[in-house]
């Protein structure tokens, strides 16, 4: 069945109530069940409630073949829970059909792909896929497709009750004895631990793994001990300065520069830009270097950010600390002078990543959000963005909030060059929708700037700002000029991945790539 944004959708996907994607307003004011939060039960009073090891407390949760175990990825590229986690059960308990539901996974987890491989693992269901667990799945080693879900539809499916968490694991920085977590006053701080909360609440069991074990009371806890089964103290839950990546970093490259100017500059030609305005930027050279020609636009017109939202970033937090926003408020940290703010510089604030961008929920910041920059892998001629498989088809990337932040943002800029290598990354259709079209306002490249035919608003907008525009059919030609037309790629039948829309109604899936075979070790 074709959806919205022209993908086929096998229709033996279609089950249990699961529909095609059919526009970004589509679920607007439907019924979404809410699931009850997990079974309680009465408990003892407790004076502890450390357990030895990861076994013992896997042990304690009822662990057992077939269950549902979930992370969170505040840790990024230094994350070490997952693996010590899923080693402990399966190479010494020798559990067997495991699903990860995490909230990220990345190049740390490489050695999940060995399980995979074994048929250890059996499910993941994640916002984020990379690195040789990326190559694993593409190459349909997985027993069952992927589930790719935004930041916002992950707590969605979850508090739904589409999501069943057996037992969640929580990295902490710090921990007191019965459970009460935060992301800082350890030595493996994470900052804002927003995407583990939903998991806490709504998981069978809860167990906090942390390597640094504080006096109760542990306040303000990110996890209260309210919701947690067990305690274990480990020597490392990860390495922080893995927590910043190279696309975490303001870009001085002079053309990334030019980009984020001209990304000001639309900004700046709206009538949203005014005193109080709300702002996100994603991870990216240029997105973040438009924080800096933003605040000259700021202080031309005398007017200041009310709030900013999202993964946050040390440019951010040199705004909050002059003055130039009124609040930060944090989902997750994306390098360590937001890690080093989060709760410290006042205005700088905490929030799980249902209050940020649930659209089931009954107030999202995303939904009063008025501006978003956000990069792309490609972005095509209907204005639909991938930001989750290579030109090669190969699972390694994120959607993360970009789904969410694009949806209920005012405006939303696509920031990216019109070329990477030889690969055009405006294009006639993308590898995979991650982002759809009806979401996405402008693009700017570095060979101009385009404007989607659904948004005339800001076409008269940037008319009466004398800011030049072309059709991004113009983009895409020039493009093709400069690196060629590439090959269609050739997909087999089965498909590795299914990507849900954040209202979850499928967006797009991925296939296996014909011939794909693993590139060695």
């Amino acid at each position: 069945m074709k959806n919205a944004v022209g993908r086929d959708i096998p229709e033996y996907l279609l089950v249990n109530g699961k529909e095609v994607y059919q526009g970004k307003n589509y679920m607007d004011g439907k019924y979404l069940q809410k699931a009850a939060p997990r079974t309680r039960r009465y408990e003892a009073p407790q004076e502890s409630k450390l357990v030895d090891s990861i076994r013992a407390a896997l042990e304690q949760c009822g662990a057992k073949s077939g269950m549902t175990f979930s992370f969170h990825h505040h840790l990024r590229d230094g994350d070490f829970v997952v693996n010590q986690v899923m080693k402990v059960a399966i190479e010494e308990m020798g559990l067997e059909d495991i699903t990860i539901a995490a909230s990220s996974l990345g190049n740390a987890h490489d050695p999940i792909a060995n399980y995979i491989e074994q048929g250890k693992v059996v499910g993941i269901q994640t916002s984020g896929i990379r690195g040789r667990m990326g190559e694993v799945v593409s190459a349909g080693k997985l027993k069952t497709p992927a589930i790719i879900r935004s930041h916002g539809g992950r707590p969605r499916a979850i508090e739904g009750g589409e999501v069943h968490i057996d037992i969640a694991f929580i990295a902490a920085p710090t921990s007191d004895c019965v459970g009460n977590c935060r992301g800082i006053g350890g030595k493996s701080n994470c900052g804002s631990m927003g995407y583990a909360m939903t998991d806490a609440k709504y998981a069978d069991h809860v167990v906090v793994v942390t390597d640094c074990l504080v006096d109760f009371p542990n306040m303000p806890a990110s996890v209260e001990a309210i919701d947690v089964d067990a305690v274990v103290v480990v020597d490392s839950i990860g390495n922080p300065k893995k927590i910043a990546s190279a696309a975490a970093r303001i870009s001085q490259n002079p053309r990334d520069l030019m980009m984020a100017e001209n990304v000001a500059k639309v900004i700046a030609a709206t009538p949203w830009f005014k005193d109080g305005f709300s702002f996100q930027t994603g991870v990216g050279g240029p997105s973040l270097a438009a924080n800096l020609f933003l605040e000259k636009y700021m202080d031309e017109r005398g007017i200041k950010m009310g709030w900013a939202i999202g993964g946050i970033c040390g440019p951010m937090v040199e705004l909050l600390k002059k003055g130039k926003v009124g609040k930060v408020i944090d989902v997750q940290d994306f390098d360590l002078d937001a890690v080093n703010s989060i709760n410290q510089t006042p205005g700088h604030y905490e929030m799980s990543a249902s209050q940020y961008a649930n659209p089931a929920n009954k107030g999202a910041f995303v939904n009063k959000l008025d501006f978003v920059v956000l990069a792309a892998l490609e972005i095509d001629t209907g204005f639909n963005v991938n930001v989750l498989t290579g030109s090669d088809g190969v699972l390694r990337g994120a959607p993360g909030g970009h789904p969410d932040t694009a949806a209920g943002s005012k405006v939303c800029i696509i920031v990216t060059p019109l070329t990477r290598g030889r690969m055009a990354t405006v294009c006639e259709h993308v590898v995979t929708v991650t982002t759809p079209g009806d979401c996405v306002d402008v693009l700017v490249t570095d060979y101009g700037i385009a404007v989607n035919p659904l948004r005339p608003d800001l076409i008269e907008c940037l008319d009466k700002a004398g800011i030049p525009h072309v059709t991004i059919e113009s983009l895409k030609e020039k493009a093709y000029s400069l690196v060629g037309r590439p090959d269609d790629l050739e997909w087999e039948d089965k498909v590795v991945a299914v990507l849900e829309a954040r209202d979850g109604t499928i967006l797009d899936v991925v296939r296996k790539i014909k011939p794909y075979t693993l590139p060695e070790d």
